[in-house]
């Protein structure tokens, strides 16, 4: 050849695997690219004709022009398919120096890359204590039973309102969300949980912890003292903690959070996180006369209180308590969740704000991620108004209250004097309380180790002096799944008496 093209590459040393889960494409696509930065294909070499290459691979030709196509649009490639390929003349040193490009962790030469201080410290913050572990297992708490779900009837809503749902809510919506879906929020709030609000005052989130940072952000400066629960919801403490504020233990009675230590220990806090209607972990009730001191001790400081009422719909004894938002609605900050009604791949939830600072909970929902996801907010919307969602709630609390029953049997036949877990009035946990001295977070990690999800007690305590104890979940589990649980961590409670 006279032209200024080289001559073609007689042989592709080119491999790809059928079994990869790695698409044939994107194979072919980085064994070109490796082998052009590596110098194996010299600048200006003209490549095979599509045709001749899918020939040679045993592969469909539109696998071989996909490939080019990409590779052509990066730059790795000139010329076009079709009537002549070649390797790119003006490919940079750099990338021909360095070879095929690094994976993911080799991380760049020179100094390394830091997180901001605000980085490290956010990264340091601990969430959960279930981190990783999503899928139902003995004794994961907080999951419901997925396997009740009516995802039957959730299909056939969602395929009908997919017909005829409006143009606009497939576009940008309101941040604070879907109107309907906040009016239907709204009625039930009042109607089961006693809450005070219009439907202008709910701002729908991604579930109680987006709840739980935008209120820490918009009600708190950094260095703000905010009391949070000893023990108590690790995933609260977490977002007061993310917007800069010191969080101050205050430690939980029989009555809940003790109001006069509170006061003791940090008078001048700006802020409250309670879960009053069942305290987490310990799953106790705030009495009304203990409310009324935090309202009242409230109103003195002018402190905000964020109530986390995150799963009593679930009440065994008698119809569900009223929330403490509609003692005081100007002053409570009410967050409830979807997750543990429905499921938590919904990923929706709720706030409720008093009416001067909606707005500002509004702009702040907008700047976290702009809205909340629309179809799914039409559905829910659409659940609620029918009437499912009340019919859910009755049966998943006759069911859970039958899969109390069953933890408790299993274990008292089978772990007496081992452990001593004691009925719940509400909720998707019990605890189970350790033998005086015993190590519930040694406890906790070999269980895990043997396929039992039981997060220790003491875990959730900051200075709290709390007894050794495991958080047992029964929920998401079907009574064979709750006594063979039993058995498996009965067997872990031996080992640790050796």
């Amino acid at each position: 050849m006279t032209n200024s093209k080289k001559a073609m590459v007689p042989f592709l040393a080119l491999h790809v695997d059928r079994r990869s889960p790695i698409p044939l494409q994107r194979q072919l696509f980085n064994c070109l690219r490796d082998a052009i930065l590596a110098g194996r294909l010299a600048p200006g070499v003209r490549l095979p004709a599509t045709r001749v290459l899918s020939a040679d691979l045993g592969v469909s030709r539109n696998t071989v022009v996909g490939a080019f196509d990409q590779l052509l649009a990066e730059g790795y490639l000139e010329g076009k398919v079709g009537s002549g390929t070649y390797v790119a003349r003006q490919i940079p040193e750099q990338l021909l120096r360095v070879g095929p490009p690094k994976t993911a962790d080799a991380g760049p030469a020179g100094p390394p890359l830091r997180l901001s201080r605000r980085g490290q410290y956010l990264a340091g913050i601990r969430v959960s204590l279930n981190q990783g572990v999503a899928l139902p297992r003995p004794f994961r708490p907080g999951l419901p039973a997925f396997d009740q779900f009516p995802r039957a009837l959730w299909t056939r809503l969602a395929a009908r309102l997919l017909r005829r749902v409006p143009a606009a809510t497939l576009t940008y919506g309101d941040a604070a969300g879907y109107f309907p879906l906040r009016q239907a929020i709204a009625e039930y709030l009042g109607g089961a949980r006693g809450v005070i609000c219009s439907a202008g005052q709910v701002v729908v989130t991604s579930g109680t912890q987006q709840a739980l940072d935008l209120a820490a952000r918009l009600l708190l400066d950094p260095g703000d003292t905010a009391w949070v629960e000893d023990p108590g919801y690790l995933g609260a403490r977490a977002a007061l903690m993310a917007a800069g504020a010191r969080c101050a233990p205050v430690p939980v009675d029989s009555q809940g959070i003790s109001v006069e230590s509170g006061s003791v220990r940090a008078p001048n806090a700006r802020l409250v996180c309670v879960t009053p209607l069942h305290q987490y972990p310990l799953g106790l009730t705030m009495p009304v006369a203990r409310r009324m001191e935090l309202l009242a001790w409230a109103g003195r400081r002018r402190a905000w209180i964020v109530e986390d009422d995150y799963d009593s719909e679930y009440r065994y004894a008698g119809r569900p308590l009223a929330a403490l938002q509609g003692l005081d609605p100007g002053r409570v900050i009410y967050t409830g969740s979807f997750s543990k009604v429905l499921f938590p791949g919904l990923r929706l939830g709720y706030l409720v704000a008093p009416a001067p600072l909606v707005d500002a909970f509004v702009s702040a929902r907008a700047l976290a991620d702009r809205q909340p996801p629309g179809i799914e907010q039409v559905v829910l919307a659409e659940f609620l108004a029918e009437g499912h969602f009340a019919r859910h709630v009755r049966r998943m609390r006759a069911l859970y209250a039958e899969r109390q029953e069953v933890l408790l049997a299993a274990m008292k036949a089978e772990a007496s004097g081992l452990i001593d877990a004691r009925p719940a009035e509400t909720g998707l946990q019990v605890v189970g309380w350790l033998p005086r001295g015993a190590d519930d977070r040694s406890l906790s990690e070999k269980a895990a180790a043997s396929g039992i999800i039981a997060p220790p007690l003491t875990a959730y305590a900051m200075r709290a002096r709390v007894p050794p104890g495991l958080i047992l979940g029964y929920a998401c589990l079907a009574p064979r799944q709750i006594r063979d649980g039993v058995r498996q961590l009965v067997s872990v409670l031996h080992s640790g008496r050796k």
